[in-house]
């Protein structure tokens, strides 16, 4: 398994969000496109905002705490027909529980529970390096935003 750690949410030419994970050498990236509400909950741990109310990732954390159960890492294990699937390991009492999670909720998870995430060799294989994934110079006033062509290889 390889590590990886969150880079950044960016967005793609259609504004579409786009969870980018690295390496630890920061060269290689997996860019796997997300929903809103996703990309908004990894947003807010990323910068460490607690909102009013909890988030259901905020929830789930909490149930966690509660069961004395702790996340001790995510997976992203698979990817099938462009869908990538992630497993949540947790541990209770000594006992180990895998849940399958979509990448995206296991991530919002792992960060608000300082759970290591990690990638199988297989889903490497979808990764690239960091240089092709944007475009060189984005105009001013713009955010960086995937190539498009490169979504249309990874879908």
């Amino acid at each position: 398994m390889i590590p990886v750690r969150v880079k950044e949410i960016a967005f793609d030419a259609g504004m579409n969000p786009v969870l980018l994970l690295v390496d630890e050498e920061g060269s290689r990236v997996l860019p796997i496109w997300i929903g809103p509400f996703e990309a908004h909950a990894i947003a807010l741990a990323l910068e460490g905002t607690q909102p009013a109310r909890p988030l259901t990732h905020d929830l789930l954390k909490s149930v966690c705490d509660k069961l004395q159960a702790k996340v001790t890492s995510v997976i992203i294990c698979d990817v099938h027909e462009g869908t990538y699937f992630a497993e949540l390991h947790l541990e209770r009492n000594g006992t180990e529980a895998v849940l399958d999670a979509r990448p995206s909720d296991a991530v919002a998870l792992a960060l608000r529970t300082v759970a290591p995430i990690f990638i199988t060799d297989k889903v490497a294989n979808y990764t690239v390096a960091i240089e092709d994934l944007f475009r060189p110079e984005p105009e001013e006033g713009t955010m960086n935003q995937p190539d498009p062509e490169l979504k249309k290889r990874l879908h």
